[in-house]
């Protein structure tokens, strides 16, 4: 069975989607359509932009997004998803991948997923920190035990965890973590503490906008990052994706589900080759490939 994953943020790059855009007629059309959507060239800051302006949350979203989105489309009859699965942001190009949502409204959602996100970040100050080479259990209870928010965020991989929450409780975590025998704990430069409590304001915010969109029965399941398992029924994809915002990505658990349901090879459609690299660090003998024009 084929798997189809999307990145999420941190995939961008100057120049992205230019390719598709000068040899596709589809992608020229949808561009044009996500500059209208969007009310901002999108397009320019994508293909001539710099990584500071491709770094503004209001535009790194929408335009890994568009990226993952354009390009599935490109690919067309080529493009036969079994199972699909998206990392944090990536989850909406997923729900575009197996037909749960259209385009337009999902572009909408990004958009105000990105700004909605970036307005939590400025009522406090928050960040996200890498730890690698601990046991899953042990930077939870490190999290545990610091006074503060801090959470475990993102579950990348074995061996490569995310914790998000407010500065001074990731910088101290971050501390014990080395001294339990983390072979990193380094803080990302990051500008909140995405997947934590401290994004409760943009989860209310986009709730709004999600139960207002229409969702689809989609044509394959996917993988969502809060339950890991196999979903269906748009209700639940719409629930899931409400509570993602503060709840963690547990994307280790998600890849494993999947091989387990019969995944033969992950497709990764978008700029990088993040997931693909991660997903191999679930499981070394799983075929990845990164999806191309």
């Amino acid at each position: 069975m084929n798997a189809y994953v999307f990145p999420g943020q941190g995939a961008q790059f100057s120049g992205m989607g230019l390719d598709l855009y000068e040899n596709s007629e589809i992608a020229k059309e949808l561009f044009h359509k996500a500059n209208e959507i969007l009310g901002f060239e999108i397009t320019k800051i994508m293909f001539e932009g710099s990584a500071d302006e491709l770094k503004e949350t209001k535009v790194t979203q929408p335009a890994i997004f568009l990226h993952s989105v354009i390009l599935s489309k490109v690919l067309g009859d080529s493009f036969k998803p079994d199972m699909v699965a998206g990392h944090s942001l990536g989850e909406f190009s997923a729900l575009v991948a197996n037909g749960t949502l259209n385009f337009e409204d999902a572009l909408r959602l990004v958009s105000k997923r990105a700004l909605a996100m970036q307005h939590a970040c400025e009522l406090k100050p928050s960040t996200m920190a890498a730890v690698l080479g601990l046991e899953d259990a042990v930077v939870e209870q490190v999290c545990k035990e610091i006074d503060g928010v801090v959470v475990a965020a993102n579950y990348n991989c074995p061996g490569q965890l995310v914790i998000s929450g407010e500065v001074e409780a990731i910088e101290k975590a971050c501390e014990v973590m080395k001294e339990k025998g983390a072979r990193r704990a380094l803080v990302l430069p990051v500008g909140g503490a995405f997947h934590s409590p401290l994004m409760e304001p943009a989860r209310e915010e986009l709730a709004a906008a999600i139960e207002a969109t229409t969702f689809n029965t989609p044509s394959c399941p996917i993988y969502q990052n809060v339950t890991t398992t196999a979903v269906t029924d748009p209700e639940e994809i719409k629930k899931n994706l409400i509570a993602q915002l503060t709840a963690p990505v547990k994307w280790t658990q998600s890849v494993q589900n999947m091989i387990k349901d019969g995944a033969t090879s992950f497709t990764e459609v978008g700029p990088g080759k993040v997931l693909s690299g991660l997903v191999k660090k679930v499981d070394r003998s799983m075929e990845t490939i990164s999806a191309s024009i």
